[in-house]
């Protein structure tokens, strides 16, 4: 027992010194937590504190000697290694000076390196920037060529070539480079430099109708001659053809021409035939290419139908120029000559424009212009012929005609009407009458005051009715003394009428002539009388600058009761001869046309003055452009204008209303002229503002201008003429407002976004006319802030400007493809 008590104690301190080994080695290895190893070596042995603690020495010891075999292992190594150290560091001091002297040395030479770098840098990027630049020049360089080309066409007048030129521009090469600005330039110079040749291309042909307008008496000259050869050589020929050809002529004022007369052709023949050889054919007096050149430069515009209206029109008032006889053609051959050799040269012109052009004019054009002339010829000679109181002049005459006759004949005209005048001689007597009574009508207007008659008593109002049918059965209804409508004139006219007829009336007494015949003289003299005499008188007096509003009014007014007065007339002639107006071959009276045209023309004369007297202030006006705030209240000028409109229009309300038709016939001129008035206001500031002469204008001005326009607007809101409805008179100016409203709210979002559209606040204003309103203002802007684009503000406003700008000529553009 004793041996395994023994053997089992050997085995527990072996145990023990196992579990002490095993702490120990934990302790040292620092593994954490150690309170299993700690309770692992107190855990049921005694004196394990002791015990552990003494093992806990002796590692300890044995770690100590180990340490100090080492350290002493090492040491002398350590010992040399500080001395080396200490050696190095005087080095190493020195190595830093040199690399700190080296480094700033590396740097001031970097910065020459640096400087180069950065030249060449920039050298790199203009080289790549003329590169690029080349280029688009190369790519430009085509249409800058054409471009080019085409001013040299230009000055070289080869202006058939220059459009070429501008169509190869336009599809060909503008669309490559239609990004730059200065080919935009070109592009919107294209449609002018068209404008420019179609401009000289009719200036050309100005020229050319000026030319043949001067020159037309010596083309028809010559074209009578050839038509005065070739009859003369039929007529030696065919004799009896010649008298049968004759014979209506020799019938005239019932008198037969005897055989002397044919001296003159016979002489006349021969001097032809003398001259045969030097008269020239049309082409030889006129050049006809300007015509051809400007027909070809339209046609290939696409303008042709233009130029066909404007020539057209251009040789209808030559047509009227020409057919339009001189004062005193009468007095001799040659004024009568004259007279048909412009005729004449005329019409061979038009017809030869008709054979060698294709549309320019045609043969219904033709046609229809000869008739017109046909008719004016007719009455000039029927006018002139009067005068002729000498028979050889009277047969040289004829003579004319029948040459005048045969050549436009020979051009394929017809003349029957030139030969049944022939037939006819105007009445010497009724052309003196006309004038006589001519004398009298300017009398009686230049005596007239122009002012309603006062009638004070019956016997006074029974003596102008007397004298003239007037009839107002509400008039009738006031109290003596009362004032008729009508002027002194018009019982002096209407009297004078019929002393007219009266003096008519004796001439026809004497020929022997029916009652029928007798009648239809009396009313064609009276309607001469009304429709020439009278209404020429009308006319004149109308067209007379002493002639003020006022007197307008009253002519107006008299015009009325001499229209209502003519029927009278009618019953006046009937009464004479007994010939009732219901027959069927009795002739009218046409003096109701007569006094509506000069009313009318009265009533245009009323406006004119209106406006002219407007135009007088306008050009009063002195408006400082420039101005950087109004001058809070409306311009002198304006204000007397508005006052001298009121007045006047004071003055046709307070005109007299003896009939309801003269009141609404004085309303009506009074509303008309008032609108016309306004109309034309309006128009005239719109174009004060559009002026070309205008360049710059600031914002201040636009407001004093607004100022005015209020005033108008006032003006027209004040009901100056009776009878309106309601702001029908503001919309005279309503085109201005909204254009000034654009511009005094700065509504340029609004205004872009309802283009177009029916309820726009905008809708007229016109994209132009903002634009070139717009432009002057942008103007204003660069001059007065020369620095604007330091200013934020300034810069986002001239933006702003720039974008509208943009975008109204966007606008433009589109409405000048459009139409």
């Amino acid at each position: 027992m004793a041996a395994v008590s023994k053997a089992e104690m050997q085995l527990e301190e072996l145990n023990g010194e196992k579990i002490y080994e095993k702490a120990c080695a934990e302790i040292e290895t620092l593994e954490l937590p150690l309170g299993s190893t700690l309770s692992s070596v107190y855990d049921d042995q005694p004196n394990a504190h002791q015990r552990f603690m003494e093992k806990l020495d002796t590692r300890i010891r044995n770690h100590d000697r180990e340490i100090e075999k080492m350290c002493n292992f090492h040491h002398q190594g350590f010992v040399d290694a500080i001395n080396e150290l200490l050696k190095v560091r005087a080095d190493a001091e020195k190595l830093k000076v040199q690399v700190t002297d080296t480094n700033r040395r590396f740097q001031e030479a970097g910065k020459e390196v640096i400087a180069k770098t950065e030249e060449t840098i920039r050298c790199r990027i203009q080289q790549r920037n003329i590169a690029t630049v080349v280029d688009k020049l190369q790519l430009c360089l085509p249409a800058l060529e054409m471009y080019s080309k085409l001013r040299e066409q230009m000055s070289g007048k080869r202006y058939y070539s220059a459009l070429k030129t501008m169509e190869q521009l336009e599809h060909v090469y503008l669309p490559k480079v239609s990004q730059y600005r200065f080919c935009q330039i070109m592009a919107e110079n294209l449609p002018k430099l068209r404008e420019e040749i179609k401009e000289i291309s009719m200036s050309g042909l100005k020229d050319f109708l000026e030319s043949i307008r001067k020159h037309s008496d010596k083309i028809g000259e010559t074209a009578m001659k050839q038509a005065q050869q070739q009859k003369t050589f039929h007529a030696a020929l065919h004799r009896q053809t010649n008298v049968a050809y004759k014979k209506p002529i020799y019938i005239i004022n019932g008198h037969s021409a005897g055989g002397e007369n044919e001296v003159t052709p016979k002489s006349q023949m021969l001097e032809d035939e003398d001259a045969e050889e030097e008269v020239l054919s049309v082409q030889d007096l006129v050049d006809f290419t300007p015509v051809y050149r400007c027909l070809h430069i339209y046609t290939v515009l696409g303008d042709k139908e233009v130029f066909e209206n404007y020539y057209r029109k251009q040789r209808r008032k030559q047509a009227r120029l020409v057919l339009q006889p001189q004062a005193n053609m009468h007095e001799t051959v040659e004024g009568y000559r004259k007279y048909f050799s412009q005729i004449v040269g005329f019409f061979v012109v038009e017809d030869h424009i008709l054979h060698v052009t294709q549309g320019l004019v045609t043969g219904t054009y033709t046609t229809e212009l000869w008739t017109m002339a046909q008719s004016k010829i007719i009455a000039a000679l029927r006018t002139h012929s009067s005068y002729c109181t000498d028979p050889d002049l009277v047969l040289e005459l004829k003579n004319l005609i029948v040459v005048f006759a045969d050549t436009l004949q020979g051009y394929g005209f017809p003349v029957n009407r030139l030969f049944d005048l022939l037939y006819e001689v105007r009445d010497k007597y009724n052309e003196t009458l006309l004038k006589k009574w001519a004398g009298l009508f300017r009398d009686i207007f230049e005596a007239d005051n122009y002012s309603p008659i006062p009638v004070a008593n019956e016997e006074e109002y029974m003596a102008v009715i007397s004298k003239f049918p007037f009839q107002d059965p509400e008039g009738d209804k006031v109290s003596f003394p009362k004032k008729l409508p009508m002027s002194q004139s018009v019982p002096q006219i209407y009297m004078q009428v019929k002393e007219f007829i009266y003096a008519s009336l004796k001439f026809s007494e004497s020929i022997h002539r029916s009652s029928t015949e007798i009648d239809d003289l009396l009313r064609k003299s009276t309607n001469l009388l009304l429709t020439r005499t009278l209404s020429s008188c009308l006319q004149n007096l109308i067209k007379k600058p002493h002639i003020g509003l006022t007197e307008l009014v009253q002519i107006i007014i008299n015009t009325t009761h001499l229209e209502q007065a003519c029927k009278y007339l009618e019953d006046f002639i009937t009464n004479i001869t007994n010939i009732s107006p219901e027959t069927v071959h009795t002739t009218r009276l046409y003096g109701l046309s007569t006094f509506k045209d000069a009313r009318h023309a009265a009533e245009e004369e009323i406006y004119t003055k209106l406006n002219q007297k407007i135009d007088e202030f306008v050009q009063l006006a002195d408006y400082d452009w420039t101005m950087s705030e109004p001058d809070g209240r409306a311009s002198g000028y304006l204000m007397d204008l508005i006052n001298f409109l009121r007045s006047t229009f004071q003055v046709f309300t307070n005109l007299p209303n003896n009939s309801n038709d003269h009141g609404a016939m004085s309303g009506k001129v009074a509303q008309t002229a008032c609108m016309s008035a306004c109309k034309h206001l309006s128009t005239s500031l719109t174009q004060m503002l559009l002026d070309s002469e205008l360049k710059q204008i600031s914002m201040g001005a636009i407001q004093q201008f607004n100022l005015d326009v209020i005033q108008c607007e006032l003006f027209a809101s004040s009901d100056p003429v009776p009878g309106f409805q309601e702001d029908t008179l503001q919309l005279a100016f309503i085109d201005l407002r909204q254009l000034l409203d654009l511009f005094m709210i700065w509504d340029w979002s609004t205004y872009l976004a309802d283009y177009g559209q029916p309820n726009s606040k905008y809708l007229r204003v016109n994209p132009n006319t903002a634009l070139i309103l717009l432009e002057k203002m942008k103007d204003m802007n660069k001059k007065n802030n020369i620095f604007a684009q330091f200013r934020k503000n300034d810069r986002d406003k001239q933006k702003l400007i720039d974008t509208v700008v943009k975008q109204l000529r966007s606008l433009v553009n589109g409405m000048s493809q459009h139409s």
